[in-house]
């Protein structure tokens, strides 16, 4: 049976494996030797399962957009990830890895951030376990997510500024790897995102299919199956969009579809429209698609959002794309914050900038009156409350 789950090496098709340097191997190999087999038990499970009910305040809900609907004529359902404690989807994965870290002895947790969610899920379930945190993140991010870096340092986390190339994502993860490389007995790497050396992408998109196995059940309820027409996500690395489409990977039956950020437009030189302008290659010890140079420098990606400027995709959505599974699309900043505007207008939801990309599909593709579509609505836009000031001059 054709798979789009990860091999034992923690390969998606070509894409995937770990590409890391010696002295991170033993960190990587005792998590990959260990991961399954820990988060199997049913002790993990229940605690974890306990935490995510009662902490995050899961199930999120699976809401019938009507106003949306209508506008677009089709059925618009949205998994709301925004209503999760911390505001994110992000939160799913920081408290399977805090588990995992304690349960591997770990004392000291290290993360990186862009829009600064995953730094907020990761500090969050520092203090909720008694562990110190540190944060990387980009000098430009720290600037245009100060709500979040405030919300990090109240938590008890250290934010460390990211000064090199971007000062953005990938440079807060070069930085993450640096300490991780000089403290590897103690430290456990908390990874935001489906990227990342093996077992990273498949980690993170498990502790993420929480969401499609609850859409599964919810729209049994609503609408009498279990599987939408379309699936649709904005994608960085893309954890939010691993783990809505994960239950339904293999089921062609239902339409995986991608929404990346064009930026100022896919071939403006200012984008992060990876699947448009990506290039097989190696970046934060996986082998996937980049937007690289021709001599193989990775370009600096662009977008309005702090957490899909990323120059590469996981692993698995770069499968998906080059196998032709997954539709992919791109989204301007401009598309993306009318699209924003209009959600908040129609159905009084203010998304995450992120999760405007993924509502801006319409202005890409047109649906059927009949059709199911679940849209992974992964964050809500405080954070994002003075972007759109500035670009609507509110």
């Amino acid at each position: 049976m054709k798979t789009f789950n990860a091999d034992e090496r923690g390969y998606y098709g070509d894409f995937g494996g770990a590409y890391i340097p010696e002295m991170l191997w033993p960190n990587v190999e005792e998590l990959r030797q260990n991961y399954l087999d820990i988060t199997g038990e049913a002790s993990f499970q229940e605690e974890f399962n306990q935490l995510l009910k009662d902490y995050v305040g899961r199930p999120s809900p699976l809401y019938f957009a009507e106003r949306l609907s209508k506008k677009h004529n089709t059925k618009i359902y949205l998994k709301r990830e925004d209503l999760n404690h911390t505001g994110a989807h992000k939160v799913n994965n920081t408290i399977g890895q805090i588990l995992l870290a304690k349960r591997l002895g770990k004392d000291r947790i290290i993360a990186e951030t862009g829009a600064g969610q995953h730094g907020v899920a990761t500090a969050t379930v520092c203090a909720l376990m008694g562990i110190p945190c540190i944060v990387y993140m980009g000098e430009i991010d720290i600037a245009r997510q100060a709500p979040n870096v405030a919300r990090m340092k109240m938590l008890g986390a250290e934010v460390r500024p990211a000064l090199s190339g971007s000062r953005t994502l990938k440079d807060a993860t070069n930085e993450a790897i640096r300490d991780w490389i000089n403290n590897p007995v103690d430290t456990h790497y908390i990874i935001g995102s489906a990227i990342g050396p093996h077992p990273y992408p498949d980690m993170v998109t498990r502790f993420q299919s929480v969401i499609s196995e609850e859409i599964k059940w919810q729209l049994k309820k609503k609408e009498g199956r279990e599987s939408p027409d379309y699936v649709v996500a904005c994608i960085g690395g893309g954890s939010n969009a691993a783990g809505t489409y994960y239950h339904f990977l293999d089921n062609e039956d239902v339409g995986i579809i991608a929404v990346e950020a064009a930026g100022k437009g896919i071939h403006s030189g200012e984008s992060a429209a990876t699947s448009a302008l990506g290039k097989e290659g190696i970046i934060h010890g996986c082998k996937t698609l980049l937007m690289q140079t021709t001599d193989g420098q990775i370009t600096e990606p662009y977008s309005i959002s702090a957490g899909l400027d990323y120059p590469g995709v996981g692993p698995l959505h770069a499968h998906l794309y080059r196998s032709g599974r997954g539709e992919f699309y791109s989204a301007t900043d401009d598309e993306a914050m009318v699209a924003g505007l209009e959600l908040s207008q129609l159905e009084g939801i203010i998304p995450a900038i992120e999760t405007s990309h993924a509502l801006a599909i319409f202005e890409h593709k047109t649906f059927k009156p009949e059709d199911v579509v679940v849209i992974s609505l992964s964050g809500r836009g405080d954070k994002d409350l003075q972007t759109y000031i500035d670009y609507f001059k509110l």
